[in-house]
């Protein structure tokens, strides 16, 4: 019998694969330039033609649903996985030396965990200016403090171990046993973090493009389309329904997959 857990986990896989075949299909191909306006076919409403519609300015809603997730999508694991990476480094030489180190680098993590952490992106944006590369590096420099905090703990409690010392008295050297020893045994516990990590990213972006900061136009993204979708929600309903779902299930695969991961993990 598959118990609530694991149900969760498939649910979520499902969901995740889905959006990620939608992906990979924008990635390859779209219906239409997800770009190219036509002015005879602004606001077309869902059709076998259109099947999401179009927008004010004629554009297909569908491709540029495909290309917004997609760039989403983009963002959110190159910033999470920039954030892992630091996390990894600050929090297993903390977790694995202590003393001095331990103390310098947790508190300029903690520096870090002092600002709310959408306000210190805006800071961030506002100092390396919008775009894509430059929203990956504000919310990877988010993300670092949780993930450090995370990995600082779990190496903390593998150097104790009785695998750890007898590797020390056979002259096994410090950063060989931090990364070859220590950090594959906590990776497992990372996993529902970095997918805790991955919806907080895809919220981010999608609120940081709302509000103009994000991917910059002609390029589409979903929370710059949810924007302007919100002039037309009487007119054209289906403009915001589509582009909403789209971050909905982005975001529901992978809550329902870290749910089912163990989901204890924060980030």
């Amino acid at each position: 019998m598959i118990d609530t857990k694991d149900r969760t986990f498939r649910v979520g896989a499902g969901i995740t694969a889905f959006m990620l075949v939608l992906i990979l299909l924008g990635a390859l191909w779209t219906p239409y330039d997800p770009n190219a306006m036509n002015a005879a076919e602004k606001m077309a409403s869902p059709s076998l033609r259109h099947l999401f519609g179009t927008d004010n300015f004629g554009r297909d809603i569908f491709s540029r649903v495909l290309q917004g997730t997609g760039s989403t999508f983009l963002i959110a694991l190159c910033s999470v996985g920039l954030g892992l990476l630091a996390g990894l480094l600050i929090g297993g030489l903390t977790g694995f030396y202590g003393g001095w180190v331990d103390e310098v680098l947790m508190r300029l993590n903690d520096s870090v965990t002092a600002f709310p952490s959408l306000l210190l992106a805006l800071v961030l944006i506002a100092v390396f200016h919008s775009g894509r590369y430059n929203i990956i590096l504000a919310l990877g420099i988010i993300f670092i403090p949780s993930f450090a905090r995370i990995v600082r703990t779990e190496v903390a409690r593998q150097k104790a171990l009785d695998y750890v010392a007898n590797a020390k008295l056979m002259g096994v050297k410090d950063m060989r046993i931090l990364f070859v020893h220590i950090m594959p045994n906590i990776l497992p516990v990372l996993l529902s973090s970095v997918a805790i990590g991955f919806n907080n990213a895809v919220l981010a972006e999608a609120s940081m493009s709302y509000l103009g900061l994000g991917v910059q136009p002609p390029d589409a993204s979903l929370g710059r389309m949810l924007s302007e979708a919100q002039t037309y929600l009487l007119r054209a309903p289906w403009y915001a329904l589509f582009v909403g779902l789209a971050i909905v299930l982005l975001v529901l695969g992978f809550g329902l997959l870290s749910e089912g991961l163990g989901g204890d993990g924060h980030a």
